[in-house]
């Protein structure tokens, strides 16, 4: 859901600037064309290569007849005989017609005179023209850069934030979907800004800034820009990492720059992405000293902030998933005073993203948006929305003339899982563990009271699998007892316990479930104070490191080896209990295994449906046998 940045474009050109380009250009052009195409070079060629003759032939010749033309240039003499022949000769300087004779007004033969220290004059200066052009044009370029570059210098220092008026913001509360309780908070923010004076009438102070703070993909760059869209005002967008470049101080200077040019279009909303790239705690290992230019930055901003005045009606909006790395001083009241928490969507705020990103796609009647809401649990709005852009995509290339509900469920599986990998050739033998391998998963999942429904079961490889059995839940959970947490392991052990009921050994295929397994149960014991009794209801292992929302920060030791060696015991114990309780389960139904992996591995899919019907004997395993 987040908001893209408007594209690149490149400034534009002056009238004046392109009109002094297209003339120099033109004029180049035009003196080379002028310069390669002379008219008068084929007739050079054919007077150098004529008879050089001495000059009383050519006076003979005059007065025979011979010639039909003389051509007198400077110093030569050119004669063309009747044939079309060339001679040629010299005569001084000082010798007129009259002289020579040429001059007879009965005689037929063309006499013409060509003074050519005129007429090559231009062509003779023309390379130095040429040359001064260049030299004209390169001058005037280098003192363009220059001036380029004294405005960049210039400039260097001002805000690189991005603004939309209040015409250009469109997004409002209704295209954004799934985070009511935001949107409830933020309502107060628009009237803020709308009806200031409602406020400080009875002396409320309006809040200065407002944290969005939630996981990569939750919106919160679209609610900043819907609270904009919402008042009315104009929206300046930087990101954090804008601010800071490699000369110290330029940051600085940027954030007083923007705060100025936003007092001035107040009221309005600057809303700075990433925040932490330049809100980081001041002092300590790895984040520099009093100099350190990420610093003069971050002190800039504090006292931008309280700097406002009271009615300035500018309020500071900013986005991170990392709160716990944020200065102090920026999130006392006064600069931050509010934090919104953006959750991950659940049931039925996925229902509505869904239908928020599907207006503008023709999708097919009868479509249950609520059977994918189903299917992406845990997943954020950007997700959302890239499963119903995948979807269309699965469409067109099938050729569908509006989003099918296969569509829809093809594009969850692929964002979820991964593409399907049809290139990827398993054996015989292979295709078969994986069969007996995933039906493992599913027939013990599906014995188990406390493991989710079972969806759907496949021995396609997707990404780094080699087949997939879903398992989803019936609706959002927010606590998970002990019984759900063994179920949980005996379903992820399943896989492992069918290949040792029906093929007596064991494959590298269950590494993944039992390293998710092991977790879980080291979880119950250090987290959750499942453990045995002798553990004790005592958490163990502090995080380290920054915490990214979603993301595990890592653990270290605080606790005995005596401790340690009864969390190794509590987790051995809890794996070796539900393996053999998974192996319970497929010995008892070992029939109804070898059923459904007939079908399976003919169809290599398989739906709950088929899987109840197979495995509650409604229906026969039948198999069709191809010659």
């Amino acid at each position: 859901m987040a908001v893209s940045p408007a594209p690149y474009r490149p400034p534009q050109r002056s009238r004046q600037q392109w009109l002094l380009s297209a003339f120099l250009f033109s004029a180049l052009v035009f003196l080379s064309l002028l310069f390669l195409f002379n008219p008068e070079q084929g007739e050079e060629k054919k007077l150098a290569a004529a008879k050089e003759v001495p000059l009383s032939e050519i006076t003979r010749g005059y007065a025979d007849g011979k010639f039909d033309k003389i051509l007198i240039r400077d110093n030569k003499v050119y004669a063309t005989q009747k044939d079309g022949a060339m001679v040629q000769s010299y005569k001084e300087s000082t010798d007129s017609l009259s002289q020579l004779g040429w001059n007879d007004p009965k005689n037929a033969t063309v006499v013409s005179v060509e003074n050519r220290e005129t007429a090559n004059l231009f062509f003779a200066i023309l390379p130095d023209l040429l040359f001064f052009f260049l030299i004209l044009a390169g001058v005037v370029w280098l003192f363009r850069g220059i001036a380029r570059s004294q405005s960049t210098a210039l400039s260097f220092g001002k805000s690189r934030a991005r603004i939309a008026d209040a015409k250009q913001v469109k997004t409002r509360f209704v295209d954004v979907a799934g985070a009511e309780e935001a949107k409830e908070d933020l309502v107060e923010v628009v009237d803020f800004l709308k009806n200031p004076k409602k406020y400080t009438s009875i002396g409320a102070k309006i809040p200065k800034g407002v944290l969005l703070v939630g996981s990569p993909g939750t919106g919160k760059t679209l609610l900043a820009r819907a609270v904009a869209g919402e008042a009315g005002v104009p929206f300046f967008s930087i990101a954090g990492s804008e601010f800071v470049e490699m000369f110290v101080g330029v940051g600085a200077s940027r954030v007083r720059d923007l705060f100025t040019r936003a007092k001035r279009n107040a009221p309005c909303i600057i809303f700075i992405d990433e925040i932490d790239a330049v809100g980081r705690q001041r002092g300590g290992a790895g984040f520099g000293g009093g100099h350190d230019e990420r610093e003069q930055t971050l002190n800039q901003i504090l006292t931008e902030m309280d700097g406002f005045e009271q009615g300035t009606n500018v309020i500071v909006m900013a986005a991170t998933n990392r709160p716990d790395v944020l200065d102090i001083a920026l999130l006392r009241p006064g600069r931050f005073d509010r934090r919104i928490f953006i959750d991950k969507p659940d049931l039925a705020a996925r229902e509505k993203i869904l239908e928020v990103h599907s207006r503008n796609k023709k999708v097919a009647k009868g479509v249950k948006l609520l059977d994918i809401a189903k299917q992406s649990v845990g997943l954020t709005g950007a997700d959302l929305e890239n499963i119903m852009n995948e979807s269309a995509i699965f469409a067109a290339k099938r050729r569908h003339a509006q989003v099918t509900q296969k569509d829809l469920v093809d594009a969850v599986e692929k964002v979820t899982i991964g593409a399907e990998k049809k290139s990827r050739k398993l054996t015989q033998r292979e295709k078969e563990i994986t069969a007996y391998h995933e039906l493992g998963h599913a027939v013990v999942g599906h014995l188990c009271p406390e493991s989710d429904p079972l969806h759907k079961i496949s021995i396609v490889s997707r990404g780094s699998a080699l087949g997939v059995t879903w398992f989803l839940p019936e609706e959002d959970r927010y606590t998970i007892n002990r019984g759900k947490f063994l179920d949980e392991i005996c379903g992820l052990l399943g896989g492992r316990a069918a290949e040792e009921v029906v093929f007596k050994e064991i494959t590298t295929g269950a590494s993944n479930d039992l390293e998710r397994a092991s977790q879980i149960a080291r979880n119950m014991a250090m987290k959750y104070g499942m453990g045995d009794d002798d553990i004790g209801l005592v958490a163990y292992g502090e995080k380290q490191g920054s915490v990214f929302l979603g993301v595990d920060p890592g653990m270290s030791r605080n606790y005995s080896e005596e401790i340690a060696r009864k969390i190794d015991s509590f987790v051995q114990r809890t794996l070796k209990e539900q393996y053999e309780r998974a192996l319970g389960f497929l010995r008892t139904h070992r029939k109804k295994l070898d059923d459904l992996a007939k079908v399976l591995m003919q169809h290599e899919t398989m739906t709950v449906e088929e899987f109840m019907e197979i495995f509650e004997g409604k229906k026969k395993a039948e198999v069709s046998v191809v010659a």
